[in-house]
């Protein structure tokens, strides 16, 4: 082994002391320029004046090496060459070195600004934790809704919408999708990016939780490992949330989060003992799927009344001017919404009452729930010009249930495989009237789709059912399949692939395999397709499929009860077997023959105890919508014979 050299020595010494950072950096360039000066001074000494010190010198030589202008003012041929020789080296080492060490000191800086890792210092914010499928439909929805949000934070003294989401990273591309993602665009400069996960409490105090309005937990649904599911990331966050308020002594914030096996609801609400409200995704996306197989057509309503699409939703509205008024009255105030019905404060919680009597009259503390266009549509207090006809909702309600519900045993096809399937079958299964037969087609193990449905519950082992390992994709396969007679075929997005368009892709184009199969049968099956990506919506408008994009429901669903609390009530009576529902009814099991305008058929519907919404066409429009919802009560409805009509009705619980 050769010894090593003075000069390796000198250069590991020098290595070791600019890897510290730039404190270091700039000392080492101090001393390399305090050496030059001391060298170059004593080298110019003896051409300077007898009475000049050392130390005047070694000055001399300091401001040639910093200030290049000093060079024209030496005279002598020595002390002019030791001057240019110090310029040089001034070129080098100062200015060089020194602003490539500040240029670098500053990128690094900047570099952890933009990577988000700067704490927030702000207080009644809105907070999103985790970027997943739901996050950009869930910002859309807030920013669609700010005069949901925007009395929201008038409650609690706060002007301005600020919205804080806790990113997994922090860079360029998130920046631009969420500028470019329709209907964010100029609300863009009120949202603050910050890096990390909720399992991390320092990203948690990052993007100041404790001082927030509202905290929102999406759900995630691709990819990640199988022992740290998203509910776990969720738990974790909770408890985190609660160890940072018990320490700190402030109260703790308002959240609301998405749970996938509603299973582990109680164990989420052992974790967090403040204001919470939780979203069961899993069985809210299964319960909306077994309602779209029994009424065909119901997707488009929901997914009208649940995104930010120019169209219909559900509001709650305060009633302090009405108690003591009639729901009937309450409704010919409000020629432009529907009442639903009310939601009435029932000790420390609320009670939902749907599809009641318009005898019923308003009680203090009571919360109307409108199906309107516009917030300022469902103003139960306002005095219109023109109020609507009035009409009289029957406490009788329509005992028979559709001729589509009452027809035998439904014959179910599933094509792909997820998580909720388990939670589907779990769901038909609590419809005791009706009789399914199910079918799942995957490439996942007979042996692991059977045991998925039996640890989900008992009660979705009752629903026959037959598992086939294949590829749906394969033509030969598919044919072989659909040689069988079926009356509702589902195409699931899978969550066991990386990300959403992969999963979204392979059911679409499953999708158009099964249609061109089907495309002479005379018995058309339902189709329905469930998407992950919103970003595929409007392929599924352009191909007027009937569909369900979770994302979209649950990030609608999710702001929503952030705004109102009592919201979630209320889609919960609609989503559960029994009690309040939204039918398609086939025209010929009301009266009709004095129906011309939607407000006879809501005058029809009333008197059989249920509330008409709307209708849904045969024939879809230009833009492949066949949902006429909350129509102008004084436009002729132009009923064709296969129309159906959209219903909230009362069933007799199931479960």
């Amino acid at each position: 082994m050769l010894p090593f050299t003075l000069v390796d020595r000198l250069r590991y010494i020098l290595e070791r002391q600019l890897i510290k950072g730039v404190h270091y950096q700039l000392l080492v360039v101090a001393l390399f320029i305090g050496l030059i000066s001391l060298i170059g001074g004593w080298l110019a000494w003896p051409t300077a004046q007898a009475d000049v010190p050392l130390a005047d010198s070694v000055w001399w030589a300091f401001l040639r090496l910093t200030d290049p202008g000093y060079l024209g003012d030496d005279e002598g041929t020595w002390r002019r060459i030791i001057s240019t020789a110090l310029t040089i080296m001034g070129y080098v080492v100062f200015m060089g070195t020194l602003v490539a060490i500040m240029t670098r000191w500053l990128i690094s800086k900047m570099g952890v600004l933009e990577e988000g890792l700067t704490p927030v210092t702000i207080s009644n914010h809105v907070v999103i934790l985790g970027w997943t499928n739901r996050t950009i439909p869930l910002v859309q929805e807030i920013m669609d809704s700010a005069g949901g949000i925007q009395r929201l934070l008038r409650s609690l003294d706060t002007r301005r919408l600020r919205l804080v989401i806790l990113s997994d990273t922090v860079n360029i591309e998130r920046t631009h999708e969420l500028r470019d993602t329709p209907g964010i665009g100029r609300g863009f400069k009120d949202i603050i990016l910050r890096s990390g996960t909720p399992l991390q409490p320092e990203a948690l105090h990052r993007v100041a939780c404790l001082q927030a309005a509202v905290v929102m937990i999406p759900g995630r649904s691709q990819g990640g490992s199988t022992l740290v599911t998203g509910d776990m990331e969720t738990i974790k966050a909770l408890l985190t949330l609660h160890a940072q308020g018990s320490q700190s002594g402030q109260p703790l914030p308002y959240v609301v989060a998405e749970i996938e096996d509603v299973r582990k609801h109680n164990v989420m609400r052992r974790a967090y003992p403040g204001p919470l409200e939780i979203i069961a995704s899993d069985a809210i996306v299964s319960r909306l799927m077994a309602q779209a197989i029994l009424h065909p057509g119901l997707p488009e309503f929901y997914g009208e009344v649940m995104s930010v699409h120019d169209g219909n939703e559900i509001y709650l509205r305060s009633t302090p001017a009405c108690e003591g008024s009639t729901l009937a009255d309450v409704a010919a105030n409000c020629p432009k919404a529907i009442l639903l019905g009310l939601v009435r404060p029932d000790g420390d919680s609320w009670r939902t009452r749907l599809n009641v009597p318009t005898s019923e009259k308003v009680l203090p503390g009571d919360k109307l729930v409108m199906l309107a266009r516009h917030y300022e549509d469902a103003d139960p207090a306002q005095k219109s010009d023109k109020p609507a006809r009035a009409w009289q909702r029957s406490d009788h309600v329509k005992a028979a249930l559709t001729t589509q519900q009452a027809s035998g045993t439904r014959s179910v096809l599933i094509l792909g495989w997820n998580r909720r399937l388990p939670a589907l079958v779990h769901e038909l299964a609590t419809y005791r009237d009706q009789h399914f037969r199910v079918m799942m087609v995957s490439t996942l193990e007979v042996d692991v789709q059977r045991d998925s449905i039996a640890q989900y519950s008992e009660l979705a082992q009752a629903v026959p059912s037959e598992h086939l390992q294949a590829d749906f994709m394969a033509e030969t396969t598919l044919r072989k399949i659909l040689q069988t007679e079926w009356d509702s075929i589902l195409l699931v997005s899978s969550d066991r692939l990386d990300s959403g368009e992969e999963a979204d892709a392979r059911a679409m184009v499953g999708y158009m395999a099964v249609d061109e199969l089907l495309q002479e049968r005379k018995h058309r099956p339902q189709l329905l397709l469930e998407l992950s990506d919103p970003a595929n919506e409007e392929l599924v408008v352009r191909n007027r499929s009937e569909s369900i994009i979770s994302p979209m429901i649950l990030s609608h669903l999710m702001a929503q009860i952030a705004q109102r609390r009592e919201l979630g009530l209320v889609f919960e009576e609609l989503f559960t077997v029994g009690g309040p529902e939204i039918i398609y009814r086939e025209q010929n099991e009301y009266p009709m023959q004095s129906v011309t305008t939607f407000a006879d058929l809501e005058a029809v519907a009333g008197l059989q105890g249920e509330t008409a919404l709307g209708v849904y066409r045969a024939m879809p429009d230009g833009e492949g919508r066949r949902l006429q919802l909350n129509p102008p009560r004084d436009m002729p409805l132009k009923l064709q014979t296969s129309d159906e009509l959209v219903i909230l009705t009362t069933l007799p619980g199931m479960a």
